[in-house]
């Protein structure tokens, strides 16, 4: 069986404000054999991209790599603005087994293309989730915390060191995170309201780090193109937190604060297991069996 591996490099820049810059990348996405591009998705507001590569370890590892040289060749964090935060041109860098590929080998591959990237670009870079080296370096909200600007002074602290590189940030592509990590689920809820105070509010009673569900990251935001506020969040685990069970909390709050859902979004891919259980949770399906009862994969089944 053929060894795939999963990536969803993040990028500080939007098609929005640099069309050009964002094609650029699209282009060295798809500039490997053996490693596809399946999604770049773009948000002005949040100044960000994210693009879903899958391939061999050794493509995927090498366009990984031209990805975070070209984005340091086009992006300069001192003049870059967004809702999202961001410590790097190439904010993060994820690996996610998903063919007979383990996570140890996804943490060797975040290892090399680490070392790689400061030897070469001169970049530093922290190691996060399943490859990283110290217990605080495991949550990447607290890996970014600071940002860009407050980075420098950052890394000068005694527990700061980068795992690749000097003590200091490129001085426009910042640093970056790389790691292994299970499947996540970048899923967005927008309220029909202007006070962004609420999103904030209902992030930080649905996140994790606030007490709230496990496997749940959450901020609020601002739509300044639609004028509304947003909840935006990531799904670490959709097995241990899913996304009808937030979805339906968010809504709850909302309602308390005179307000509702207009909408909701996925950005990049997600496991088909994780819509399923919003079919499942919706449809108050009994005895579901999602092997036995989707067409699609007694398709898959009889196609192998």
């Amino acid at each position: 069986m053929a060894k795939l591996v999963e990536c969803i490099p993040n990028f500080s820049i939007s098609r929005e404000r640099d069309a050009a810059g964002f094609d650029a990348l699209v282009e060295v996405a798809k500039s490997v054999p053996g490693c596809l591009l399946f999604d770049a998705q773009t948000d002005g507001n949040h100044n960000r991209s994210v693009f879903t590569l899958l391939g061999s370890p050794e493509a995927v590892e090498e366009v990984a790599f031209l990805l975070t040289k070209k984005a340091a060749e086009l992006i300069d964090m001192n003049k870059h603005t967004g809702e999202h935060s961001r410590m790097g041109a190439t904010d993060v860098i994820p690996f996610v087994p998903t063919m007979d590929v383990t996570v140890e080998e996804c943490v060797e591959m975040s290892k090399r293309l680490g070392k790689r990237i400061w030897e070469e670009l001169q970049i530093p870079s922290f190691l996060y989730e399943d490859s990283a080296t110290r217990p605080e370096r495991k949550n990447l909200a607290t890996v970014r915390k600071g940002q860009f600007e407050g980075m420098p002074a950052k890394l000068l602290e005694p527990d700061w060191a980068p795992d690749f590189g000097e003590r200091k940030i490129h001085p426009t592509a910042g640093i970056t995170a790389i790691g292994a990590r299970p499947p996540l689920i970048a899923f967005n809820v927008n309220l029909a309201t202007s006070d962004v105070q609420i999103a904030k509010n209902i992030a930080k009673v649905i996140r994790a780090s606030s007490g709230g569900f496990a496997a749940c990251k959450a901020m609020g935001f601002m739509l300044e193109d639609r004028g509304i506020a947003q909840v935006s969040m990531n799904m670490v685990n959709y097995e241990v937190t899913s996304i009808p069970v937030v979805y339906e909390m968010i809504r709850s709050l909302a309602e308390r604060y005179g307000t509702h859902i207009v909408g909701s979004e996925l950005v990049g891919l997600a496991p088909a297991k994780a819509l399923l259980d919003c079919a499942e949770f919706y449809l108050k399906l009994e005895n579901f069996d999602c092997k036995n009862q989707i067409m699609e994969y007694h398709i898959i089944d009889a196609m192998q």
